[in-house]
C-alpha cells in the first residue's frame, strides 16, 4: 500500500492486529479481526483522513475532511497525532500494548492502553489524554476505541452481509435482543461500486445514571461474507456511546463514555492535566452469536472481583416481587421466613418498607427501622432468620433522599445534584452527590449500621431515579459533573467491599437499568428485572446470558396464590440455569405446589457448581417477547444444561443440539426438572442421527429443565 512505511502486526490469542505508519508518521488501525490481514487498495487521501486509533476533539480547531453531520470522525487534535513509539510488555493478565502518539500544534499527547486477557479473544482499552502545551484545552470527546473497515472482509456489499445483534432494554423489558442488516438501520449503500457517504449514523447511547435504561452497553456485529464478527461492552455507570457511520467507502466502529454532543459533557484540561477515557472491552470472533457471548462470559469472569458469592451461588429468598410488596411487618414475614428455610434458601431479604410506616416513597432517606412495623425491632426478625440458618439481608437506596426526608430539608444544596441554581428532582427523590465528603459519611453511618446492628450479610441497593444529563456544582459541565460522582461511587463501592469483604451486595435499579461492567466487575449479583408476569419473564431469563454471566443473573421466581402446578414449574425453570431470587407467597402454597419449588431448589443446588463455569447456547437463537417458543442452555465440557419454554402456539417443538458442543456430539438425555410431578404433560424423544430433541407439552404454558451427555467417541 502506497504511503506506509512500517507494518506492526500483532497476533494474540486468536485477535489479528494490524497498524501501519505511514510516511508523514502517522499511526493507523487497519485491521482488527479473527482472521489474518488481506492488505486493501487505500488512496493516500483516504489513508490520511481515516483509520485513526484514537478520535479526539478539541474545541477551537477545524476538521476539514470527511465529516458529515454529528459523526465522531476526523476530529482534531486526532487526525493530526504523530506515532511517538509503542510498549509491548506481558504482565499476569495478558500481553498489553502502550501506544503513545502526539500533536505538536494542540499540544495534546495521547497513551492508548490495550491489556489482552490470556485465553479470551477479548482487549481492554482505554486512552489518556495530556495537555503538554501552555494553554488550556477543552476536550469534547475522546474515544476508547475506533476501528474504521468492520466491513472490509468478505465478499459483497455491505447491505447484503453486515448484521448488527443489540438489546434494547428497558423496565420490565429488559434483555430484548434483535438483529437488524445495515440497510433497517438506514445505512444502505445500494449501489457498491460508487463512492457514497452519509450524514446518517447507527447509534446505541445513553445520557444519565440509570446506564441501561434503553440498551444494554454492548453490541455484536458480524460479517457474514467475512465470517468474522467484533462484538463490545462499555465498562462505564452513566453516558456512554456508540456509533456506527461510514467514512470514505468503509464503515467504522466508535465506542466512548460521555460525549458534548450527546451528553452535554466536556472537561477543560489545563496545561499538564490528564483525562482518561472510560474502559470498553472489545473481542473477535467467527460470525457465531453464541461463540462469541462465550468469550464475552469468559471475559466478564476474568475482570470481576473475587468473591464468595461467585462461588457458592447461594438461594436467595426475597419478600418483594408478588409478595409483600414494601409493605413488610414481623407479623408477615415469620411465616415467610419459615417457609423460605423449608425450601432450602440460604438468604432471606427483607426488601423496601423496614425504615417507615405507610406510604414511604418520598421520606426515605435516613434509614432507620420502623417500629411501626418491627415492634421489637428489625434485628428481633433478622435473629430470627439466622436461628432459621440463614442470612439476613435488607433493602436500601442510599443515592437518593425524598424530598420529605427530614435530613435532606436540613442538609446543604451541595449534597445533591444541582442545574439551573436547583435541586434536581425526579420522581419525589433528590440525587446525592457522591464527590462530597459529607455524603459518603452519611451512606457509611448506613452502612455500618445496618451490619453491625441489624446484623445483616445482604444488601440490597436499589436506585429508583434517573437524574438526567449531571451536575453544575464544582465542573465545567454537567456531563463531567456527571462522570465524576459516577466515579467516585465506584470507589465508594470499592472501599465498602475492602471493608466488609463477605458482604453480598446486589445491583438493583429498578430491576435491571444499571447492568453495565463498571458496576458488575464489583458486585457479585444483579437483579435482571422488576417483571411481574412469570411468563414474560422467561424471555429475560433465555437472554440474560448474553448481558451477564449466569452466576450474576438473579431472576426472580414467585409462584401465585391463585397459580397452579405447572406455573409453579414455570416459575422455577425461569430461575435454574441463573441466580434463584425466591418470593412469593410460599407459606399460602398448596402442598404439591412447595414440593415442587423445593425440588427446583434443590435440583439447582446439584447443578450450580457448574452454572458458575459453563457457556451460553441458544439452540433456536435468542428469545423474544413474542416468541411462543425458547430454549436456553448452559453447557460446561461435558454436559449441558436446557432449559425448554412453551407460551402458547403449537405444543410441539423440534430443537437441534448439534452445535451445543464443537467437538462431540449429544448423547444421554434426560428430564430432570420435574422429575415425577407432571410427566403426563410433557413427551420427548431425541433423535440421535439428527441431534433433534422432541418436545410435546400439553399445556399452553409451561416448561422443563434437560440435561444433555456429550459422546465424546462422536
Amino acid at each position: 500500500m502506497k504511503g506506509i512505511k512500517e507494518w506492526i502486526k500483532i497476533e494474540e490469542d486468536g485477535i489479528y492486529l494490524v497498524f501501519a505508519v505511514t510516511q508523514e508518521g502517522q499511526l493507523k488501525l487497519m485491521h482488527f479481526s479473527s482472521n489474518p490481514y488481506q492488505e486493501t487498495d487505500e488512496s493516500e487521501l483516504f489513508l490520511k483522513e481515516g483509520f485513526q486509533l484514537v478520535q479526539v476533539n478539541f474545541a477551537g480547531y477545524n476538521r476539514p475532511y470527511e465529516k458529515h453531520g454529528n459523526k465522531h470522525i476526523v476530529t482534531a487534535p486526532g487526525y493530526l497525532l504523530t506515532y511517538v513509539g509503542m510498549e509491548d510488555e506481558r504482565n499476569e493478565i495478558g500481553r498489553k500494548l502502550i501506544i503513545t502518539q502526539e500533536d505538536k500544534i494542540t499540544g495534546a499527547r495521547v497513551v492508548s492502553y490495550l491489556q489482552f486477557y490470556t485465553g479470551t479473544s477479548t482487549v481492554k482499552m482505554y486512552n489518556e489524554v495530556t495537555n503538554v502545551g501552555d494553554h488550556d484545552q477543552t476536550l469534547e470527546y475522546i474515544s476508547s476505541f475506533y476501528y474504521l473497515g468492520i466491513e472490509k472482509e468478505g465478499e459483497g456489499s455491505s447491505d447484503d452481509k453486515m448484521k448488527l445483534t443489540f438489546a434494547h432494554h428497558g423496565w420490565q423489558k429488559e434483555m430484548s435482543f434483535h438483529t437488524y442488516t445495515f440497510p433497517e438501520l438506514g445505512m444502505a449503500q445500494t449501489q457498491p461500486t460508487v463512492y457514497q457517504r452519509t450524514s446518517k449514523t447507527i447509534e446505541l447511547t445513553n445520557t444519565g445514571n440509570w446506564s441501561t435504561k434503553e440498551y444494554l452497553p454492548m453490541g455484536y456485529l458480524e460479517n457474514t461474507a467475512g465470517n468474522t464478527a467484533l462484538y463490545w461492552q462499555i465498562e462505564h455507570n452513566g453516558s456512554w456511546h456508540a456509533e456506527i457511520g461510514d467514512q470514505n467507502n468503509h464503515f467504522y466502529l466508535a465506542l466512548s463514555g460521555p460525549t458534548e454532543v450527546q451528553s452535554h459533557w466536556y472537561k477543560i484540561l489545563k496545561p499538564g492535566e490528564t483525562f482518561t477515557s472510560i474502559p470498553v472491552a472489545v473481542g473477535v470472533s467467527e460470525a457465531d452469536f453464541d461463540r462469541a457471548m462465550g468469550q464475552l462470559t469468559a471475559y466478564r469472569r476474568r475482570i470481576r472481583r473475587n468473591n464468595e458469592d461467585n462461588e457458592k451461588l447461594p438461594v436467595i429468598f426475597n419478600d418483594y416481587m408478588n409478595c409483600l410488596f414494601g409493605d413488610p411487618t414481623t407479623e408477615k414475614e415469620i411465616p415467610l421466613i419459615d417457609a423460605a428455610a423449608e425450601m432450602g434458601c440460604e438468604y432471606y431479604v427483607i426488601d423496601a418498607g423496614w425504615y417507615a410506616p405507610g406510604e414511604w416513597w418520598d421520606s426515605v432517606g435516613e434509614w432507620q427501622e420502623c417500629r411501626e412495623r418491627f415492634p421489637g425491632g428489625v434485628k428481633e426478625v433478622t435473629d430470627y432468620i439466622r436461628s432459621k440458618g440463614m442470612i439476613p439481608g435488607v433493602w436500601l437506596e442510599l443515592e437518593v433522599m425524598g424530598i420529605n426526608c427530614e435530613k435532606a430539608k436540613k442538609a446543604p444544596d451541595d449534597w445533591f445534584f444541582v442545574r439551573h441554581g436547583k435541586r434536581v428532582f425526579d420522581r419525589s427523590r433528590y440525587q446525592l452527590d457522591f464527590r462530597n465528603p459529607a455524603v459518603l459519611e452519611h451512606v457509611n453511618e448506613v452502612v455500618d449500621r445496618v451490619v453491625n446492628e441489624y446484623g445483616v450479610g445482604y444488601i440490597k441497593m436499589d436506585y429508583n431515579i434517573e437524574p438526567g444529563i449531571g451536575t453544575e456544582l464544582y465542573a465545567d459541565s454537567v456531563g463531567q459533573g456527571m462522570l465524576e460522582h459516577e466515579r467516585a461511587y465506584l470507589r465508594w463501592l470499592d472501599g465498602i467491599f475492602e471493608k466488609y469483604p463477605d458482604l453480598v451486595i446486589e445491583n438493583c435499579s429498578s430491576g435491571g437499568l444499571r447492568t453495565d461492567y463498571a458496576m458488575l466487575s464489583r458486585y457479585s449479583i444483579q437483579s435482571t428485572s422488576d417483571q411481574e408476569d412469570y411468563k414474560n419473564y422467561a424471555t429475560i431469563s433465555a437472554n440474560a446470558v448474553a448481558g451477564i454471566t449466569p452466576e450474576q443473573a438473579a431472576v426472580w421466581s414467585y409462584p401465585q396464590r391463585d397459580g397452579d402446578e405447572e406455573e409453579t414449574i414455570f416459575n422455577m425453570v425461569n430461575t435454574l440455569l441463573l441466580r434463584i431470587h425466591q418470593s412469593g407467597h410460599l407459606a399460602e402454597l398448596s402442598g404439591t405446589r412447595k414440593a415442587l419449588v423445593k425440588e427446583g431448589i434443590d435440583y439447582y443446588k446439584s447443578i450450580r457448581q457448574n452454572i458458575k463455569k459453563a457457556m451460553p447456547v441458544w439452540p433456536i437463537g435468542y428469545a423474544d417477547n413474542l416468541d411462543q417458543w425458547l430454549a436456553f442452555a448452559l453447557k460446561t465440557e461435558n454436559k449441558a444444561y436446557l432449559a425448554v419454554w412453551r407460551r402458547g402456539g403449537d405444543d410441539r417443538m423440534q430443537i437441534p443440539l448439534d452445535d451445543i458442543w464443537s467437538d462431540g456430539a449429544c448423547g444421554r438425555i434426560k428430564l430432570t426438572y420435574p422429575k415425577q410431578s407432571m410427566r403426563e404433560n410433557c413427551d420427548w424423544e431425541f433423535d440421535e442421527k439428527r441431534a433433534v430433541l422432541a418436545v410435546k407439552f400439553r399445556q399452553p404454558v409451561m416448561a422443563r429443565m434437560f440435561e444433555i451427555e456429550k459422546n465424546s467417541d462422536k
